[in-house]
């Protein structure tokens, strides 16, 4: 069985969760987000908590149970506190700067990178060599955060490249003579 499953979900004070068949409709102060359950996995409001339950016992529908409690979970924290990741770049000459909505990086290419940030991200630049991504989709900010880092990957040799904050580069030796 799913231990992740068995526990409920606590919906805090100023949010609002709602339910519509198999969909599951989250409102904070910071947005709404939504999310559908998927037809093997059963969910209902019992006051202040959000319990899922699966409907059969296959392994499908257990596994199923387990990712929904944390999709429903990502939800509540999404419109209340939202995500961030952090990204930092390495490498001599390697810049960063926001032109409107659009991320400007310069990584040592013979152009400029401009990634335009999707609506519901908001992409700061505090210093030039760091990149903050903000959202209340957990997924979203994943995926943006991964896109500007696979521009250019952190290489084991000099640990040049666009990496995540406290992320780890194990440096390979080199060449000797």
């Amino acid at each position: 069985m799913s231990r992740i499953g068995k526990n409920p979900v606590t919906v805090p004070a100023g949010i609002t969760l709602t339910t519509d068949g198999q969909k599951v409709s989250v409102q904070g102060p910071k947005g709404t987000l939504e999310f559908t359950i998927p037809s093997n996995v059963t969910g209902k409001l019992d006051g202040e908590q959000f319990v899922l339950t699966p409907v059969n016992t296959s392994k499908e529908a257990r596994s199923m149970w387990g990712m929904s409690r944390t999709m429903v979970a990502n939800l509540i924290e999404g419109v209340t506190n939202g995500y961030t990741k952090n990204l930092e770049l390495r490498g001599v000459g390697y810049r960063a700067q926001m032109k409107g909505s659009t991320l400007n990086l310069q990584l040592g290419l013979s152009h400029d990178v401009n990634y335009e940030a999707p609506e519901g991200i908001n992409i700061a630049v505090p210093k030039a060599t760091e990149i903050n991504v903000t959202g209340i989709n957990k997924q979203m900010v994943g995926q943006v955060a991964a896109e500007i880092r696979a521009y250019r990957k952190p290489e084991p040799y000099k640990g040049k490249g666009i990496r995540y904050v406290g992320e780890f580069v194990r440096q390979k030796e080199g060449k000797k003579k």
